[in-house]
């Protein structure tokens, strides 16, 4: 009863305000402690070891709540396995012009057209720097500026920038926020990023001593030849996952708040949960079985997360779901979790990963839904 009050108290006070205020007075909240911590124990079946980190759970934070890695250790004390900082950009850059953050309320969903705003390497390089003895796993989302005349020498520099202080990296190239940024995802531009990015993390490795996993984070508004190109280079390339998925240009038909629909931006929320797991599924089927996806889009609960896991999924991010389901969010999840999994007579994840796959895998990639 207090937990659902807490949240209840806290979501109607932050939805008063304008939505990218809140999610600054969300951040201040957490750095000055008047969010208190609800660290769950977590059942032994929900642990995850992956690149020889230990997960004490699936569920992590999706890059864009802690942009410029002020609050990681913050959030892993609400719960989450893994706190994923940034998108961070070489340089600060303001992003897009305001307002570009609407909630959907009626939907659970949120429109963003934020573009990297962030306070670049040097503020989040030191920030991560103040907490490097601290445990925990913290990924580094990295990014390129907006007028960057090489953008994938910017994800070089990200590399470069946070060997030493990242558990792992995750390369963005699918925000619709930055134009031209999904350019990338072509064939020969991601061929030649990650070789790029790949070489430039084995130069660190001698250098810091341990081999910093990278990950892949791909739009879900791609066709299936699109997405046959990225799954055949990151196979070739032998990155270390990918991250399934980012926001969709998508206006599915159903949608509720339709004062927001005309807003340009990524959507997000549970209105995402299909289109995401689909592609999840489908990323599943042509990588194979062992390489480490992280399914994100639409995750709301206990159920969400596990169906991400059933399509395909080793690890689970979520970010809007948070928004919507409030501090107390990620125990309640993980508790639902274990639960269903116990019932289930699955003593693992491992167990479930995949049952689904073939289910989603069968449904259209491209959506009927209209684009802006």
């Amino acid at each position: 009863m207090a937990n659902s009050l807490l949240d209840t108290l806290t979501r109607k006070a932050l939805f008063a305000l304008d939505p990218e205020f809140a999610h600054g007075m969300a951040v201040k909240a957490l750095k000055t402690g008047l969010v208190p911590a609800c660290k769950p124990k977590t059942a032994p079946a929900l642990a995850v070891k992956l690149w020889d980190l230990d997960f004490p759970n699936p569920l992590g934070m999706a890059a864009g709540f802690d942009k410029n890695a002020e609050v990681p250790d913050e959030l892993l004390r609400m719960g989450f396995g893994a706190a994923e900082v940034g998108t961070i950009t070489p340089l600060a850059q303001p992003g897009n012009p305001k307002p570009r953050m609407f909630r959907l309320v009626e939907d659970d969903a949120v429109i963003n057209r934020l573009g990297f705003n962030n306070k670049g390497h040097a503020a989040a390089r030191a920030n991560l720097t103040a907490r490097k003895t601290k445990q925990g796993i913290i990924g580094v989302n990295v990014g390129a500026n907006k007028d960057s005349t090489d953008r994938t020498e910017d994800y070089v520099k990200g590399i470069k920038a946070f060997a030493d202080v990242a558990s792992y990296f995750t390369v963005n190239i699918s925000s619709p926020n930055t134009p031209g940024l999904r350019d990338l995802q072509a064939r020969d531009a991601l061929d030649d990023l990650l070789d790029r990015v790949l070489e430039e993390r084995d130069r660190q490795t001698g250098m810091v001593g341990r081999r910093v996993p990278v990950l892949l984070k791909i739009a879900p508004d791609l066709d299936e030849l699109g997405l046959d190109d990225i799954c055949s280079v990151v196979l070739t390339r032998g990155i270390d996952g990918m991250v399934v998925s980012n926001t969709t240009l998508d206006r599915p038909a159903h949608l509720h708040s339709q004062a927001q629909l005309k807003e340009a931006g990524g959507l997000s929320g549970a209105p995402l949960f299909a289109k995401s797991t689909i592609a999840l599924a489908k990323t599943r089927e042509r990588v194979g079985p062992d390489l480490p996806l992280v399914g994100v889009g639409g995750v709301q609960d206990a159920g969400t997360a596990l169906e991400k896991i059933r399509a395909g999924a080793h690890l689970v991010q979520l970010y809007t779901g948070w928004i919507f389901g409030g501090v107390t969010m990620i125990p309640t999840m993980l508790a639902g979790m274990a639960e269903e999994l116990n019932a289930s007579g699955s003593k693992t994840l491992d167990a479930i990963r995949g049952e689904t796959t073939s289910d989603w895998a069968s449904q259209p990639l491209a959506s009927p839904d209209k684009s802006i």
